[in-house]
């Protein structure tokens, strides 16, 4: 799906998704990422939604956001509440959903201006 322009160019922005990847400034990626609004991508070394550690999110909890919009793949699932320790007690909010709803939410929250980082799980087709 291709999303319209505004005026938040100067930032990660994304672009446009589909089930294998997703466009950050028109810029195409197909392997899982984490994406601040202001720095370049970072690549992220999850394969699938099975394979996440404590450390992935540690990895997140290390960027600072208020927020972050966890993309699980192409299905919505939840992470064991264990594993976002990092996140949880620095109250920072996770909110896990499928990596198109992910994509929305994160330009939605990054054009209000806030600190919000995105995780997607790109899996294998």
């Amino acid at each position: 799906m291709k999303l319209h322009a505004t005026n938040t160019q100067h930032y990660q922005t994304v672009t446009a998704y589909d089930a294998s990847g997703v466009e950050l400034n028109a810029q195409r990626y197909e392997r899982s990422l984490i994406v601040l609004p202001e720095t370049a991508p970072m690549p992220w070394e999850v394969a699938d939604f099975e394979q996440l550690t404590a450390a992935h999110f540690e990895q997140i909890a290390a960027t600072a956001p208020d927020v972050v919009i966890l993309g699980t793949g192409n299905k919505q699932r939840f992470v064991h509440p264990k594993l976002i320790t990092a996140l949880t007690s620095q109250h920072k909010g996770v909110e896990c959903m499928d990596n198109q709803a992910a994509c929305r939410t994160y330009n939605i929250l990054m054009a209000e201006g806030r600190k919000v980082a995105l995780a997607l799980i790109m899996e294998a087709a």
